[in-house]
């Protein structure tokens, strides 16, 4: 493969679009943002001669980079290294591996993510929590969530506060875990702290897990970490995820709700959420809610806000004392 020396990667793309054509590049420029259109835009403007090896040279590179692309989504890594090193030899496949996977910033545990949950389980159950709760915080939520349900309930709390006050951690630590975890695939990871974790992630992980575990380990971070735990019952259930409780339940929420709420909530909904709402009112609310909605003037946005988590901390009265139903990850919650 050849390599064009001292051009950067801008330049490459810009000779790279010019050896296209104006049809192709129209294409690709539909994918790419306005501050990416603009860098490029300039690149190709002071392009004055493409030499036939250079543009030869850039086809060839991007063509292998392409195919690479094609065999990680294909096979993961260490399938697309197998088969370039089989096309290009061991040196020029690795080349094209360490780059593309700079650019594409591969995450962590890509062959985790798609292996059984209960495969990965019998893998670290006997790990260390912070070891456990690291590799959960990369893979994906509903399969994170099935796996914290199946662990020893002395230990979920632990690993979702774990996850929960995780920050950045090494390279070398992750890379360790992956070796431990599966030898047979060598991961590639940044030269950077990795950002993983957090109170967001462990919030996707409950939203994956059935509503008995989620009780278990929230109760139990409320006497460990109360700020925490409060922190993380506010992003469990938004406002706008109203639309995906069934009528009767929906109906049960507003009777408890203030109309002001009720109002203020409704203000700058979207208009699927506002629909929702609406459908399970009599007429003659919905009449008088949005004559109301239309003459209460400009509102606070703290004023929604409050209004909203009002009427989120009723939902979350109501499922606690069995009155409805959120659909989550866990089979025991099926509606039928």
């Amino acid at each position: 493969m050849r390599r064009e020396k001292g051009l950067t990667g801008k330049q490459k793309a810009a000779i790279l679009l010019i050896s296209l054509g104006p049809d192709v590049s129209a294409s690709v420029y539909k994918h790419l943002s306005e501050e990416e259109i603009e860098k490029l835009t300039l690149e190709i403007s002071g392009v004055k001669k493409v030499e036939t090896e250079a543009k030869e040279g850039i086809m060839e590179e991007f063509h292998h980079i392409a195919m690479a692309q094609d065999y990680i989504s294909q096979g993961g890594i260490g399938y697309a290294k197998t088969v370039l090193e089989k096309a290009l030899g061991a040196d020029q496949a690795t080349a094209i591996i360490n780059r593309l996977t700079s650019s594409l910033q591969v995450r962590p545990f890509d062959f985790a993510r798609k292996a059984d949950a209960a495969q990965i389980l019998n893998f670290i159950q006997n790990e260390h929590p912070q070891t456990i709760a690291l590799i959960l915080s990369y893979l994906d939520p509903q399969q994170a969530g099935q796996i914290l349900s199946e662990l020893p309930q002395e230990v979920q709390a632990d690993i979702a506060r774990r996850i929960a006050l995780m920050d950045g951690t090494s390279p070398e630590v992750i890379s360790e875990v992956e070796a431990i975890l599966e030898k047979k695939l060598s991961a590639t990871v940044t030269q950077d702290y990795t950002q993983t974790g957090g109170v967001e992630a462990v919030v996707e992980v409950l939203n994956g897990v059935d509503r008995a575990t989620e009780k278990t380990i929230l109760d139990s971070l409320e006497i460990q970490d109360p700020e925490l735990a409060e922190e993380i019952k506010k992003r469990m259930f938004v406002f706008e995820d109203i639309v995906t409780l069934d009528s009767r339940s929906i109906q049960r929420v507003i009777r408890d709700c203030e109309n002001e709420d009720l109002l203020l909530a409704l203000k700058v909904s979207a208009d699927d959420v506002k629909n929702v709402v609406f459908k399970n009112m009599s007429s003659r609310m919905v009449e008088t809610i949005k004559e109301e909605m239309e003459f209460m003037g400009p509102v606070r946005l703290k004023d929604v806000e409050e209004a909203q988590s009002r009427i989120v901390s009723i939902i979350r009265r109501l499922e606690d004392s069995g009155e409805i139903i959120i659909a989550r990850g866990g089979g025991d919650d099926i509606i039928v």
